[in-house]
């Protein structure tokens, strides 16, 4: 078997495997319309497996089956046995695509059972759930020498208290698993400026029973101080491609996720990445965040998915690699061919760029003119694509039913 790849076309002689994406969580699916447009442009036949009908890559051409399931509804059993349905309506065994926390954590918890219809990468339960902890992330990073962001987890309002005795505000709060925090207070993090907004907070958000906080040194800087690698570790734990980057624009400002990124090589970042990895035996995508320190030089980590990221297409070779194509390239014993992301390649996401970008304008960050040349040099977006137009005009038209829901409840 052979890859040919010719400028951003690529070609697999075999693309007989299906792949199924799992989608875990009601929020936009840009990252799993990714996978399905990534893929299926190969010929690879892709399904797709959401909670909700209307989500935009059911509406993709690329789509060659979509499943209605919540695999985090709380029913394992019965999780697990509608997905091997679907295997065996597909009629071959899929490589499996998670894309978000929840359907990650089920796969892994599941894996062994879910080996029956799937293939993916040989996930060590108790890692996954590591990386996906902030607390097991930081542990890690401690324990192995990769800096981050001093931080506290709170079991108590006591603990709250002696954390708040010696703290230097202001303070990042995120969530241990961030889909509990967007749960509770519909934010994956936000920043509080004093002890007083924070016990305000604590107390009105918190779950005492099982909780959920974690308290982050804040790391001053701008937007463009974030870095990312997105990466592909084969069985070996061997990083077949990584590329990096950073935000130009985040949703919700300031500490969201990806609504600009660019295409930068940072070496630093790579380094530190592959070497961690290897040491905890990691293996597959891969999605980190880092922060770049000026008080004292270096990059601090401060985000491990050990999953697919939403911005994963930000991140493209000149000879059409990607993360998820590495995966499914490697999982099929064809040869990886890395590729480098041609430096200042730009992706965006349209609709949540948009209000950061008023957001920023409002607060003086960004003038008329900044705005126009920040999108110089994008080549891709999350939702609009010339060859498979439904999935954004589905969601142009999700946005404005929902705007004006929003405008007749405040007419009320």
């Amino acid at each position: 078997m052979s890859v040919l790849s010719l400028g951003m076309t690529m070609k697999i002689n075999d693309v007989a495997t299906p792949v199924v994406v799992l989608r875990g969580v009601e929020s936009a699916s840009h990252g799993a319309l990714g996978i399905l447009r990534s893929l299926g442009r190969l010929g690879v036949p892709v399904y797709a497996v959401a909670c909700r009908r209307r989500t935009a890559a059911f509406y993709s051409r690329y789509c060659q089956g979509k499943y209605v399931w919540n695999v985090a509804n709380g029913h394992t059993a019965r999780s697990v046995d509608f997905l091997l349905d679907v295997g065996r309506k597909i009629g071959r065994r899929s490589i499996l695509i998670p894309t978000d926390d929840k359907a990650l954590l089920f796969c892994a918890s599941c894996a062994e059972l879910l080996r029956e219809q799937f293939l993916f990468p040989d996930m060590c339960p108790k890692l996954v759930r590591e990386l996906s902890s902030k607390e097991g992330m930081y542990q890690l990073a401690k324990k192995h020498g990769v800096p981050t962001p001093e931080a506290a987890f709170p079991k108590s309002r006591q603990d709250v208290l002696e954390f708040v005795s010696r703290a230097t505000f202001p303070v990042m709060v995120k969530g241990v698993f961030a889909s509990v925090l967007w749960k509770t207070t519909g934010q994956k993090m936000f920043i509080v400026r004093s002890a007083s907004e924070l016990l305000e907070k604590y107390d009105a958000a918190e779950d005492l029973a099982h909780p959920n906080w974690m308290l982050q040194e804040y790391i001053p800087g701008g937007d463009d101080t974030v870095w990312m690698l997105d990466g592909y570790f084969n069985d070996r734990s061997e990083c077949l491609v990584s590329f990096t980057g950073k935000k130009i624009r985040q949703y919700p400002v300031f500490h969201g996720s990806t609504s600009l990124g660019i295409c930068v090589e940072n070496e630093t970042v790579r380094k530190t990445t592959t070497e961690f990895m290897k040491k905890l035996g990691y293996k597959g995508i891969l999605d980190t965040g880092y922060r770049y320190d000026a008080r004292d030089g270096q990059y601090k980590l401060l985000d491990v998915n050990p999953r697919i990221g939403s911005s994963f297409r930000l991140f493209v070779a000149e000879n059409g690699m990607d993360v998820a194509r590495a995966m499914y390239l490697d999982l099929t014993g064809h040869p990886v061919i890395p590729g480098t992301a041609r430096p200042g390649r730009k992706w965006f996401v349209e609709d949540q760029d948009l209000v950061s970008c008023l957001r920023y304008h409002r607060q003086g960050n960004l003038t008329f003119r900044q705005w126009i040349d920040s999108f110089r040099g994008v080549e891709e977006a999350a939702f609009y694509a010339s060859d498979d137009l439904y999935p954004c005009v589905t969601r142009a038209m999700t946005l404005c039913g929902e705007a004006l829901k929003q405008l007749r409840r405040r007419r009320q």
